[in-house]
C-alpha cells in the first residue's frame, strides 16, 4: 500500500507536472539573518549594475543625475532595474546572487514550480508591500514558523537552504 507522500507524487506526475518536489518537511528554512546577508549583497550587486550601465546611460544622454524625489527619471530607472534583478534571477534561477553565495533557494510553499505569476507576485508586489510599511514586512522572517517575509505569505513561497532541497 502506497503511503500519501507516494500517492501524491503519482497524482502530480498523472496530471502532467513538470516538477515534483520533496517533502516540505525536511527542508531547513532560511532565518531571517541568512536572508538579511543575502539581501544585501543583492543590494551590493543592484548598485554595481546601476553604476555600470544605468548611470553611464545617463550621462550619455545628458538626463538629470538628480533623486530629489520618487519620480525623478533617474529613481524610475534604478527602482526598474532593483526590480528586474530580483524578478528575473528569482524565475530563472530560484535564487538571487546573494542567495547563491549563501546557498538560498526560493521554493513554492505548495510543491510546485515557480510560475511568472508567482515571482512577480512575490518580487513586485509583495516586497513593494513589506518595503512600504518599513521593512516590518521582512522582519516577519524572524518570527514565522516557516521563516516567511509578508511577501512571502502573499506568494505561498519560502527560502530554504539549498543543501536541503
Amino acid at each position: 500500500m502506497m503511503n500519501e507522500e507516494q500517492q501524491s507524487i503519482e497524482q502530480a506526475t498523472m496530471q502532467s507536472e513538470t516538477v515534483v518536489l520533496p517533502n516540505y518537511a525536511t527542508f531547513h528554512y532560511a532565518g531571517f539573518w541568512m536572508r538579511f546577508w543575502a539581501y544585501l549583497l543583492d543590494l551590493i550587486v543592484i548598485a554595481s549594475m546601476n553604476g555600470i550601465i544605468v548611470y553611464p546611460i545617463f550621462r550619455f544622454m545628458d538626463l538629470p543625475l538628480e533623486k530629489n524625489h520618487m519620480f525623478t527619471p533617474l529613481s524610475i530607472a534604478t527602482a526598474t532595474t532593483f526590480y528586474l534583478y530580483f524578478i528575473f534571477m528569482t524565475k530563472i534561477f530560484k535564487q538571487t546572487i546573494g542567495k547563491m553565495v549563501f546557498g538560498l533557494k526560493v521554493i513554492d510553499v505548495n510543491n510546485r514550480s515557480l510560475t511568472w505569476s508567482t515571482v512577480l507576485f512575490r518580487e513586485l508586489v509583495g516586497k513593494f508591500i513589506s518595503k512600504t510599511i518599513l521593512f516590518i514586512g521582512f522582519l516577519v522572517a524572524a518570527f514565522s514558523p516557516k521563516k516567511q517575509g509578508i511577501h512571502d505569505m502573499i506568494a505561498d513561497t519560502t527560502v530554504v537552504h539549498e543543501r536541503t532541497c
